[in-house]
């Protein structure tokens, strides 16, 4: 029997007021030819690419596994326990062009692998970031090409480190060598950028007190849209929408305590929750928003800027970031060290969890995308660039092989495995930066 039913469009969008709102991955998408069968119709493949950069190194005492597996997580992996499956611990990874050793250096390089032009001035000059590649190459058939995004509001200008411009701090993502893409650590602005028409951050945040939610606009036309659904599609429409109203209810209960609050902070915009943990758990469930609706396939997040003095007195650390890490080899410094990446690390976790559990075709969210995870710098004492913290998760649909600890020589380029991810979203390259090859055994055939 031939199936003729015919599949709604994957550009789908429902408009309301001022808003349009893209759709998660549904059955009805699939093209009717391929509906009869689960598995063809929802072939496996990687279609989108995350990074997140930890600032200032680590202990790799407490970082680095004792084994080619993750049976035993060191204390600062421990958070990764319930997603390790999902996940490649990296060792041994350089970034030669980093050098000489600077914050600014870290930051630059960690998605350019690129040298940074030393200068004070505007003629800065470094690289295209490799997520910037990949947006010209599978961003071009979404909303937004990329997404960045940050947890720092403050964008210091002219001279942040040893003779670097600040742009090479604030800045992870180059579109070109010579243009920097600013990063947004507004959650509110964010949650506009995916869900509203367009127009100036003012329009936008005019058109957003107009109305008291992105949802209500819509709710008329999805009544309509669902009726056209499945009782399992009628479901992920549900989940999806919780979830964006679930964001939209915690920006504004940021917004409403930071208004109450009477103590005066003028470097903090209003919707800006005053917990780090939970203006982090906003920004990466914007980020699964933004995944799971096909608003964008590339995303990079920062989150926090290198030499960073915020304190984290909500895990008993109450010195600041930058100075433990000049740490001399002192046992409680390192602790402290070990505890902010253990942090840090934990939210990682925690988006992990999420995607995991969202589906997406034959698999999860988490299984249709590759998230890099590290830092810059290896040792922070030493301002070096040699054998950095990396984590990859995610990948399943590249065959990517989880639950092991990858060790490679020291001096390995990182630039290896940004080659490696990008030729796994199907952006076919020789070569990127100073990469010798691919770093081809994090995707080991396994099992779907």
């Amino acid at each position: 029997m031939i199936n003729t039913k015919k599949s709604i469009s994957r550009r789908t969008l429902l408009r309301g007021t001022g808003a349009a709102l893209a759709l998660p991955l549904l059955d009805a998408m699939i093209p009717a030819s391929t509906a009869l069968s689960a598995t063809v119709a929802a072939p496996q493949q990687l279609r989108r690419l995350g990074y997140v950069y930890m600032p200032m190194g680590f202990n790799p005492k407490e970082w680095t596994p004792k084994d080619d597996n993750l049976n035993e997580l060191p204390f600062s992996l421990q958070p990764l326990e319930k997603v390790k499956q999902h996940v490649a611990v990296v060792s041994g990874m350089e970034l030669k062009n980093a050098y000489p050793g600077s914050h600014a250096t870290s930051n630059s390089a960690f998605l350019s692998a690129a040298t940074a032009k030393r200068t004070e001035s505007s003629d800065y000059y470094l690289g295209t970031t490799v997520d910037q590649i990949a947006a010209n190459r599978i961003g071009q058939q979404t909303q937004l090409p990329s997404l960045e995004l940050a947890m720092d509001l403050l964008e210091n200008v002219g001279q942040c480190d040893n003779g670097y411009a600040c742009v090479y701090q604030n800045n992870l993502s180059w579109s070109s060598p010579t243009t920097p893409l600013p990063a947004e650590a507004h959650p509110r602005i964010v949650f506009e950028s995916l869900f509203g028409e367009g127009g100036s951050t003012a329009d936008r945040r005019a058109a957003l007190q107009r109305r008291a939610s992105l949802l209500d606009s819509v709710t008329a036309e999805m009544k309509r849209f669902k009726l056209q659904l499945g009782a399992d599609d009628r479901n992920k429409v549900d989940e999806y929408f919780d979830s964006i109203r679930e964001v939209e209810r915690r920006i504004q209960k940021a917004e409403a305590n930071v208004e109450e609050n009477p103590l005066p902070d003028l470097d903090r915009p209003v919707g800006v929750p005053a917990s780090y943990a939970d203006h982090a758990r906003l920004m990466f469930d914007l980020q699964l928003l933004a995944f799971q609706g096909d608003i964008t396939r590339v995303i990079s997040f920062q989150l926090a800027r290198e030499a960073s003095t915020r304190t984290y007195p909500e895990i008993g650390v109450s010195d600041p970031h930058h100075p433990i890490t000049h740490h001399g080899n002192n046992p409680d410094k390192l602790q402290k060290i070990a505890k902010i990446n253990q942090f840090h690390v934990s939210l990682f976790a925690e988006f992990l969890e999420k995607m995991a559990a969202t589906p997406e075709g034959n698999g999860s969210l988490l299984d249709h995308s590759l998230y890099m995870y590290g830092s810059g710098m290896g040792d922070s004492d030493a301002h070096d660039h040699t054998d950095l913290p990396i984590i990859v998760a995610g990948g399943a649909a590249g065959n990517m092989s989880g639950g092991r600890h990858i060790k490679y020589e020291k001096e390995t380029p990182l630039a290896n495995l940004h080659l490696t991810l990008l030729n796994k979203v199907g952006i076919e390259m020789d070569s990127f930066a100073d990469s010798q090859r691919p770093a081809d055994e994090l995707f080991a055939p396994i099992t779907l």
